[in-house]
This record gives structure tokens, sequence and C-alpha cells, in this order.
């Protein structure tokens, strides 16, 4: 039944990466009751029911994949898997959460796994040009780099900096490198990084503060000017006329 389900939101282009548009407290009540009758129906023994939220969850799933490993393939694979699983575990299902998180929460940590799977072996540090920018744009990487030939000596030194920038984030501690990345790299709101990671926003904001003072110090070793630095990030920077995207 839950390939049956995969099969229809698919073919239905469940898996189109656009953002889901924000539902007022009024919507967000009504989303949670057709949730709870959904998980009701399933528990019962009515699998439609699994059709149905398969068809609600896929595209947010399909989201959550791609912030993480920014390729629809692999975005695609989580949506599928994060199916499959809630398949398997809602019987287990009590309600101490929200559908909509339990299910968010399934995603997240199959892309967070993936995501270092593939930091391991140094995936992340290819992208085709060909690739979109984001998920909600149909622009490629190649359509914003500019024709200008690239001056020589600048494209060295932002090629070896991006490659000490990797490498320390790399030799950070793993809750350090996760909020940077959902923060610089996902570009995730603080409110966002709070709910996804069960903690206060305030937290989240001095976690950051506590991580990007780790990256200056591991980036210092080869740089000594970001010790004395106003901002660790003001070297990292869009450089439009080489072609290179801003790290952070």
């Amino acid at each position: 039944m839950v390939a049956t389900a995969l099969k229809k939101t698919h073919s239905r282009g469940a898996t189109d990466p656009a953002a889901t548009t924000a539902i007022g407290p009024a919507g967000a009540k009504r989303e949670s009751e057709i949730d709870a009758n959904l998980v009701r129906r399933f528990n019962a023994g009515d699998e439609s029911a699994f059709v149905e939220i398969a068809t609600r969850y896929r595209k947010k799933l399909f989201s959550v994949g791609y912030r993480h490993l920014r390729n629809s393939a692999d975005a695609e694979e989580i949506a599928q898997d994060a199916l499959v699983r809630a398949h398997k575990g809602l019987i287990n299902f009590r309600g101490d959460s929200s559908l909509s998180t339990w299910i968010h929460r399934i995603a997240f940590n199959l892309a967070r796994n993936r995501h270092k799977h593939d930091f391991i072996r140094r995936r992340h540090l290819t992208v085709s040009v060909d690739a979109s920018i984001n998920a909600e744009s149909e622009g490629t990487f190649l359509d914003v780099i500019a024709s200008d030939a690239p001056n020589p000596a600048r494209l060295a030194t932002s090629a070896e900096f991006s490659k000490v920038v990797v490498t320390c984030m790399e030799q950070l501690g793993d809750s350090h490198r996760e909020i940077l990345t959902m923060r610089n790299v996902q570009s995730c709101s603080y409110s966002q990084i709070a709910k996804t990671l069960g903690i206060r926003t305030g937290t989240v904001k001095s976690r950051i503060g506590r991580a990007r003072e780790s990256l200056r110090s591991l980036l210092a070793v080869s740089y000594p000017e970001f010790v004395d630095s106003h901002s660790q990030f003001e070297w990292i920077e869009p450089i439009r006329s080489v072609g290179f995207v801003a790290i952070a």
C-alpha cells in the first residue's frame, strides 16, 4: 500500500520544491484536526488514509531533503524513505507532537544522516553548474556566473580560502557544524532552527555565536588577520566577477 501512495503522490507532482504557504492559527488547528482524523482512520485499518497523508506531506518532505542535500534526486529519495518509515511507525504514533512535526523529524534525520555521509566523502565540494540555485528557483549556477574573464590571482586566492573554510568546518564539532550549515548555507531563520533542534531561540543565537568563534579560531591558524577582524565573515563575500558564490 505504501508503494501505491508513493506512486500516486509522485504522479500528482508533489515533488515541486516550491515553499508551502504559511497558515494562521485557525488554519493550523484545522490541519491538526485533519491529521488526527487520518491517523485514527489508518490505525483502524483504512490504508487509504495513508495515501492522503502522503499526498499532504510529500512536498514538505521533499523540501526538507532539498534544503540539506541541494539535489532533486536525493531529496526525492529522502521523501520516499520518510514516507516508508512513517507508514511503518504510524501504528506507534501517540500524538505527543503534531503529525507534521513527527513526520518532519523523520525526514530531517534522514537528510542529516545522508548529508553527513556525503560530507565525509567530500561529495559536497562539487556542484554541477547546471544545478538549481535553490529549491524556489529554476535558475542555475551557470546563469549567475558572469562572462568576464576571472582575475587569475584573485581566483587562486579565493579557491585557496574556500578550501581552508571547508577544512575548518570539518574540524568543528557536529552541533556547531550543523547549526552553521542551517544558518549560513540553508538560510534558516532562528525560529526555524529552534523548532527543528528543539531548543529556544536565544539558545540558537548563542550557539551560533560560539560556533562562529570556533570557526574564526580555526581560520586564524591559516589567516592570522582573522584575530583582529571586525567580523569573522567580512572576507566571505560573493565574488561575482569570477563566478564564486557567497559562503556565509
